[in-house]
């Protein structure tokens, strides 16, 4: 059941999937953030974005304090744990594997959630006929495993082969990691009706900060590491202050509105804009166009969207 069903209300697929889109942009930067600042660790990198992002949530914090007040103690303990696995040992998986791997590969590794939170969500919570559901999951699949195929081919030519194959292991970590974090996060929401989606997206900024700052001052013990802000202070301070505005804070608070608005199963297609925005970015950095099988892949991606969005509007049980 969505939250939108709790409350009564139909969902407004337009809104869902504008805040899909939000959402995917202001992620699609965290894929590349890590090959701007090759020098910092997995763990200075994540601690890094969820500290800025506990500190900015602050000032909207204050200006929600309402609202806010009125959470739960089951609600902050669920918020901790959404932080936890959604946030810092997420982007501990994204960092290393980006790294290592690469962040198109990273990038289009994790563009395989829309397949395996879709499934995932239908498990869970039948939304959808499986057959309405066949089509736009093949179509993406056929796009991601294009996308896998030319990427493949050039980050196993460029890098050392185990750092791959360790890339190759965070990404999977961090895959594993957001297809639990959407469907324990829209279970939630959909349990509690009346939750404000800013109060919650602030909520699990202010959960993140306590283990964001205590992975961060370990790092004063990390070898290799100059701490506080390591070889290029001035640089990833402004890298960490984006993701954690940008990517952290407002992405949430996007995803939020389309966990609200859309069912489980049509949202995690929806993560398939994370995808193509990641990709834009580290082709932008790379100065080059995607590739014939690339740009095909994309648009099969895209395709299956807007195939999974009709199937949704149709197909909802």
């Amino acid at each position: 059941m969505t939250a939108l069903a709790a409350a009564g209300r139909a969902p407004r697929l337009s809104v869902g999937v504008a805040g899909a889109m939000a959402a995917g942009l202001c992620w699609g930067m965290i894929f590349s953030v890590p090959t701007l600042l090759p020098a910092y660790s997995p763990l200075a990198l994540s601690a890094g974005r969820y500290l800025a992002f506990g500190l900015i949530v602050l000032l909207p914090a204050w200006l929600d304090r309402r609202r806010l007040a009125a959470l739960a103690a089951a609600d902050w303990k669920k918020a901790l744990e959404l932080a936890l696995v959604g946030n810092l040992l997420y982007y501990c998986g994204i960092a290393f594997a980006a790294q290592h791997a690469g962040a198109p590969m990273t990038a289009a590794i994790i563009g395989t959630l829309p397949v395996v939170i879709a499934v995932s969500g239908n498990l869970i919570d039948k939304q959808v006929r499986w057959r309405r559901l066949a089509l736009p999951l093949v179509v993406i699949a056929g796009g991601l495993a294009l996308i896998h195929g030319r990427e493949f081919g050039r980050a196993a030519g460029d890098a050392a082969g185990g750092d791959y194959l360790l890339g190759i292991a965070g990404a999977l970590f961090a895959l594993f990691c957001w297809t639990w974090y959407p469907l324990r996060n829209a279970a939630w929401i959909a349990r509690r009706p009346g939750l404000s989606m800013t109060a919650w997206a602030t909520a699990q900024g202010l959960a993140t900060l306590p283990p964001a700052l205590a992975a961060f001052i370990a790092l004063a013990w990390l070898p290799g590491h100059d701490w506080p802000l390591g070889a290029d202070p001035l640089r990833y301070v402004a890298l960490m202050a984006a993701l954690g505005l940008v990517a952290s804070w407002l992405g949430t608070l996007f995803w939020n509105v389309a966990s609200r608005e859309l069912p489980p199963t049509l949202t995690g297609q929806m993560i398939v804009f994370e995808t193509l925005f990641g990709l834009a970015f580290a082709y932008a950095l790379r100065g080059e166009w995607p590739d014939t099988a690339s740009a095909g892949g994309i648009a099969l991606l895209v395709v299956g969207v807007v195939i999974g969005v009709r199937a949704c509007r149709r197909g909802v049980v």
